[in-house]
């Protein structure tokens, strides 16, 4: 039995061998073929390579601190948390976790930006009218008159879009972040966050980077310092209101004592409103040395409260620029060629056997 399965592999071997030289013969023969189908790949990979546009990538990174943390390590356990890397230590708030870095791709966020202004050519106009220009979507819009119309307009209402401009937004924003738009960290040892913003118009990803970086960060200060600046603005108004008391008062007893000058000493009630305003006065000035106090402290809370974004490294022109080259345009091309080729060949010659 074992003399009898060693020759049956062996005639199974050769005969494997016999089938890839049978095969080798059969696709030499259609080397032409092949070698068309190979220059043809090569042709189409070269076009390729030179009808491609290239590809920017406009690079920022920051660094966030906050006060409220503590500093120190206390600071950096916070930066590092607000980023998603759980180290230990005290957080909370809407922006821990990830929340920040999803915070860039928000919808909201990114409109925002293509809302705000930038001057190309002389002319001010928005980043989503930028964005269309470089697409060339007008040109397919002029026959048609709902779109032909359309303007985006710097700092325009969003709640007052229309249907088709809501529609427009939408492309731009799902063709952002669905590629064109990273927001990372770089290493879990170093707490920096990176933007990076790619498009085949370098303008647009520096300018599109730089802006989404500043819109992102006004809200960010904005939010986590807004309980604050509420608080110190009621007690500045509470401190300015009571200085006007306060100097009325003083005003008020200066009258009075005119009032008064050389009236006969047995007629004391007529001195009654220069005391009640002497001691309007005292009181307003008890009140307001008090809300100075706390404004002043609101001011120090304000500022403890209001993180710091710190701006590192912004995008230079001319920036990282990434291209099919025409070497490599012509091997991959090619090479897939030849292989789809041989694939198809394959294929025939299987069928035609089992027919």
């Amino acid at each position: 039995m074992e003399k009898k399965t060693i020759e049956n592999d062996e005639v199974s071997l050769k005969e494997l061998i016999i089938e890839v030289k049978a095969w080798y013969a059969y696709l030499l023969s259609q080397w032409k073929i092949i070698m068309l189908a190979g220059l043809i790949g090569a042709v189409s990979g070269l076009t390729y390579s030179l009808i491609k546009k290239p590809i920017y990538t406009a690079t920022l990174s920051f660094a966030l601190e906050d006060e409220k943390g503590g500093g120190g390590i206390g600071g950096a356990l916070g930066l590092a948390s607000s980023f998603g890397f759980d180290l230990g230590g005290s957080g909370g708030g809407i922006f821990t976790g990830s929340n920040l870095t999803e915070l860039f791709k928000s919808r909201s966020m990114v409109e925002k930006t293509l809302l705000s202004p930038v001057t190309l050519n002389g002319k001010v106009i928005s980043l989503a009218e930028m964005y269309i220009q470089n697409n060339n979507w007008r040109k397919g819009w002029n026959d048609n008159q709902q779109f032909a119309s359309i303007k985006f307009l710097p700092y325009a209402n969003r709640e007052k879009f229309t249907r088709a401009q809501d529609s427009i937004m939408g492309v731009i924003y799902r063709n952002l972040s669905q590629g064109g738009l990273t927001v990372a960290q770089k290493d879990k040892k170093i707490s920096i966050v990176n933007i990076d913003v790619t498009s085949t118009n370098e303008l647009f990803a520096k300018y599109f980077c730089e802006a989404l970086a500043k819109q992102v960060s006004d809200f960010y200060v904005s939010t986590k310092s807004k309980k604050a600046r509420i608080n110190m603005s009621i007690l500045q108004y509470q401190t300015d209101s009571i200085r006007r008391e306060l100097n009325g008062s003083i005003t008020g007893v200066a009258i009075a004592n005119d009032n008064t000058f050389n009236l006969n000493p047995a007629l004391n009630v007529h001195r009654a409103p220069s005391a009640r305003r002497q001691v309007d006065v005292q009181a307003n000035t008890a009140i307001l040395t008090e809300l100075v106090k706390q404004t002043e402290l609101a001011k120090v809370t304000l500022r403890k409260e209001t993180p710091l974004i710190q701006e590192i490294d912004r995008p230079i022109l001319p920036l990282k620029m990434e291209r099919v080259g025409k070497a490599k345009g012509l091997t991959i091309g090619a090479f897939l060629g030849g292989f789809l080729i041989v694939l198809v060949l394959i294929v025939k010659k299987l069928l035609k056997g089992l027919s």
